[in-house]
């Protein structure tokens, strides 16, 4: 349990800073404008679900905030590699290639510590 519980507490530190760096100036290069393209409604939805992170990685159960996290950004990833689905995720979430990979990366972690750590 103490593994998915300091997990979700970390994604949720990590995601509260990806956000809170999108809305600052360019986010140092990285975050707005720079390898991982992002606008404010994704750097709002990472603010969201980071602030949610940290308070499940404090107060809550980490499992199911990892599972539900993990086929998210998983599902997300695959999706920017489908035509046209692509596109719409671009125009609304400002998605670019960089950003899929990456989902697909955290979600093959996260749901890797969902299934394969303790419950």
């Amino acid at each position: 349990m103490r593994t998915q519980k300091t997990f979700a507490l970390i994604l949720g530190i990590v995601l509260l800073l990806v956000g809170v760096l999108g809305f600052v100036g360019d986010g140092f290069g990285i975050v707005r404008n720079g390898i991982f393209g992002t606008n404010a409604l994704q750097d709002g939805l990472h603010i969201i679900a980071g602030l949610i992170g940290i308070w499940i990685g404090l107060k809550g159960e980490g499992p199911g905030y990892n599972m539900v996290l993990g086929w998210i950004a998983l599902v997300l990833g695959v999706l920017g590699f489908i035509p046209t689905v692509d596109t719409m995720l671009a125009n609304y979430l400002n998605i670019n290639t960089n950003i899929s990979i990456l989902h697909i990366v955290i979600g093959v972690v996260t749901l890797g510590v969902y299934y394969f750590t303790e419950k």
